[in-house]
C-alpha cells in the first residue's frame, strides 16, 4: 500500500498543479480584461511569490541558509551554459537527463507519445472546427468584433509574433525542468530556490518595466477590485510560488520528462473552465487535442515505467552474474 501511494504521489501532485495553474491563467484573463497592465500584473506575482516563500524557506530550510549563495553561483553558472546551446524531451535527451533507446519498447513507446502530446498541444492551440456547443458569450462576442476590426496584415503579424513568442515560451519552459533537475541534484531545497527564482524575476520585470514602459503612472498599480487582488495574490502564492515548490520536488522524484509530460493538462482544464465559467463554446479542435494529450501522456508514461523495469530486471541479473563469479 505504501509503494502503491508513492508510485502514485507524483502523478496525483502534478495534476494537482495542472489544475491550480489553469485557475492561475483564468483568474488572469479576467483581470487583464479589466484594463490591468500585464507587466504589472507579472511584477506583483513574483513580488507576492518572493515574500510568500522567503519566510517558508528560512523555517522550513534553515539549516541550509549558508548555502544559498552557492545556489546562486551554480544557477547563473548552469544557466549561461544551457543558454549557448539548442520543448523537453528533446533537450532532456541532449543533456543525458532522459535516456532514449529506439530498439527498446520503452524508448520507442516514449518517442511515440512525446509526439502525440505535442500534436495534441497543437491541436488544443491552432485548431478549432466545428463548435460543439451554442453557447455564446460576451467574452466571446468582444473577441470576434475585435478580430473583424483588425486588417488582414495586422492579423497575419499579430499571429507571426505570437507563435515566434509562443516557441520561445516553450523552450524556455523546457530548459526550466532542465535546470531544475541539474539544482536539485547539489540543492534539493524546493522552497528557498523558488523564492531566489522569483526574487530575480522581480528584478528582471522591474528592469524591464523601466526599459520599454516609460508611460505607465503610479495609479495603474494600484489594484482597485477584489477580483484583481484575489487573482493576483492567488496567482503569486499559489501559480508562482507552491506550484513551482511542487513541480521542483516532482523533478527530484521523477525526473524533467515525467513532470513536464503534464503540462498540456493545463489547457484542458483551462477550456474545461472556459465553458464552466465564462460560458465559452467548446471546438471539435479541443475535444480531438484533449484526447491526444491524454493517449500520448499514457504512452510516454508506460514507455517511462517499461524502461525502469529492464533497468531492475538488467542490474538484477547483473547482480546475479556477479555473485556467481567465483
Amino acid at each position: 500500500m505504501v509503494n502503491f501511494y508513492g508510485q502514485w504521489k507524483p502523478v496525483v501532485a502534478m495534476i494537482g498543479i495542472n489544475l491550480a495553474l489553469a485557475i492561475v491563467n483564468v483568474l488572469l484573463k479576467l483581470t487583464l480584461d479589466k484594463g490591468v497592465h500585464n507587466l504589472v500584473v507579472i511584477t506583483y506575482r513574483q513580488s507576492i511569490s518572493c515574500v510568500f516563500l522567503t519566510p517558508i524557506a528560512f523555517f522550513w530550510e534553515s539549516i541550509c541558509c549558508f548555502q544559498h549563495c552557492t545556489l546562486l553561483f551554480e544557477s547563473l553558472n548552469f544557466f549561461l551554459k544551457i543558454a549557448k546551446k539548442k520543448k523537453n524531451f528533446i533537450l532532456s535527451n541532449f543533456f543525458s537527463l532522459e535516456r532514449v533507446s529506439i530498439r527498446s519498447k520503452g524508448g520507442r513507446a516514449k518517442i511515440s507519445g512525446a509526439l502525440i502530446c505535442i500534436g495534441g498541444a497543437l491541436s488544443l492551440t491552432f485548431y478549432k472546427g466545428m463548435p460543439l456547443t451554442n453557447q455564446h458569450s460576451h467574452a466571446t462576442a468582444e473577441i470576434e468584433n475585435h478580430d473583424y476590426i483588425l486588417s488582414a496584415e495586422n492579423k497575419r503579424v499579430r499571429w507571426a509574433l505570437g507563435s515566434v513568442f509562443l516557441a520561445a515560451g516553450c523552450m524556455l519552459w523546457a530548459s526550466w525542468f532542465l535546470i531544475q533537475a541539474k539544482i536539485g541534484k547539489s540543492y534539493p531545497f524546493q522552497y528557498s530556490s523558488t523564492a531566489i527564482l522569483s526574487f530575480f524575476g522581480v528584478i528582471q520585470l522591474a528592469i524591464l518595466t523601466l526599459l520599454t514602459e516609460r508611460s505607465i503612472s503610479m495609479s495603474m498599480w494600484v489594484l482597485k477590485g477584489k477580483l484583481e487582488i484575489l487573482s493576483v495574490t492567488y496567482a503569486g502564492a499559489v501559480g508562482s510560488g507552491l506550484t513551482y515548490v511542487g513541480m521542483s520536488w516532482c523533478v527530484k522524484q521523477k525526473g524533467p520528462l515525467f513532470t513536464s509530460t503534464f503540462t498540456p493538462l493545463i489547457q484542458i482544464f483551462v477550456a474545461m473552465f472556459d465553458f464552466l465559467t465564462l460560458h465559452e463554446q467548446i471546438y471539435v479542435g479541443s475535444v480531438v487535442g484533449s484526447v491526444l494529450v491524454i493517449v500520448g501522456m499514457y504512452v510516454l508514461l508506460w514507455g517511462k515505467s517499461n524502461d525502469a523495469k529492464e533497468i531492475v530486471v538488467k542490474q538484477t541479473l547483473a547482480a546475479e552474474e556477479g555473485a556467481d563469479v567465483p
